[in-house]
Order: structure tokens, then C-alpha cells, then sequence
């Protein structure tokens, strides 16, 4: 498959329209209400089996795009492709990954559907956005080393 490159005018807005597409799929899918969120959590409670169809169907599709651009010699808006290196289980992603959980299940909210559900003006999202940022900056200030990349380059501190 031979592809064109995209001009520097499609490179700046590709990456808004292709934004604005998840945030219309996850509104139209209900991942931004916490209460549903919550009651697809609450599996010993009035279980809300409906966010499992569309994580089956995000993924679906993923497996599908996935396959096709494996056959492309690169990216639209990349010199080529980057793929993460796997790292080891250690107990930071442990600790995060149930924090994570903590949060998402307290709240309701994921940090994608928390920035959709803010733009859509949601009262609970005027709350969570601004803590979920302060706990990044926290996190960022915290842990600074944390910002070293995959292949343990340290990423530049930020003023």
C-alpha cells in the first residue's frame, strides 16, 4: 500500500478530529455518566452489564484497524511507528493500578470521560478534572524520577 504523505495542515487537525470522535463515541455510549460506570462496577449490586459490550466492541474494532495498518510501512503523522516495550510487573504499577481503580470506582469517572464529561459542562467532572490534575502535578513534583522513559532516558523537567 503506498500512502501519501499528509500535509502540515492535516497534521495539526487530524489529531483534534480523531479526539473529537472518541468524545462523541464515549458520550454516545454512556461512558460518561458516572452512575453508569458505577453500576457496571457494582457487580454484586444492580449490575449494568452494558460498558462490558462496549469495551467488547472497542476492542473488536482495535483488533481489526490493528491488523490492517500492520501492513502500512508507517504512520500518517509519524516518521514511524513507536511501540512500547513491555516492562516488568513491579509494585508502582501495582500501587497505581489500584489507585486507579479506587478512584475510577469512587468516582466514576476514567480521565478520558472525565475531560468529555467536563466539555459537556457536567457538574461532577467540574470537580474530579481539577483534582485528577492536581494529583498528576503532585505526582509529577512527588515522584520526578518516574518521568524516565522505556528505554531509561530521563525526560526533561518541566519549569
Amino acid at each position: 500500500m503506498r500512502l501519501r504523505p499528509v500535509g502540515p495542515r492535516a497534521a495539526r487537525w487530524l489529531p483534534l478530529l480523531y479526539g473529537l470522535l472518541f468524545a462523541l463515541g464515549l458520550a454516545v455510549s454512556g461512558m460518561v455518566q458516572p452512575e453508569k460506570v458505577i453500576a457496571f462496577l457494582d457487580v454484586l449490586g444492580d449490575w449494568d452489564a452494558s460498558l462490558a459490550f462496549v469495551m467488547v466492541g472497542a476492542i473488536g474494532v482495535y483488533a481489526v484497524v490493528w491488523r490492517r495498518l500492520a501492513r502500512w510501512p508507517r504512520p500518517l503523522l509519524a516518521a514511524r511507528f513507536s511501540h512500547p516495550t513491555p516492562t516488568r510487573v513491579d509494585g508502582r504499577l501495582i500501587a497505581g493500578a489500584i489507585i486507579f481503580g479506587v478512584g475510577w470506582g469512587a468516582s466514576g469517572f476514567c480521565p478520558g470521560p472525565a475531560v468529555v464529561a467536563l466539555g459537556a459542562a457536567t457538574r461532577a467532572a467540574a470537580w474530579f478534572v481539577p483534582a485528577m490534575l492536581a494529583g498528576m502535578w503532585i505526582h509529577d513534583r512527588a515522584w520526578p524520577a518516574s518521568r524516565a522513559t522505556h528505554d531509561g532516558r530521563r525526560k526533561p523537567l518541566r519549569p
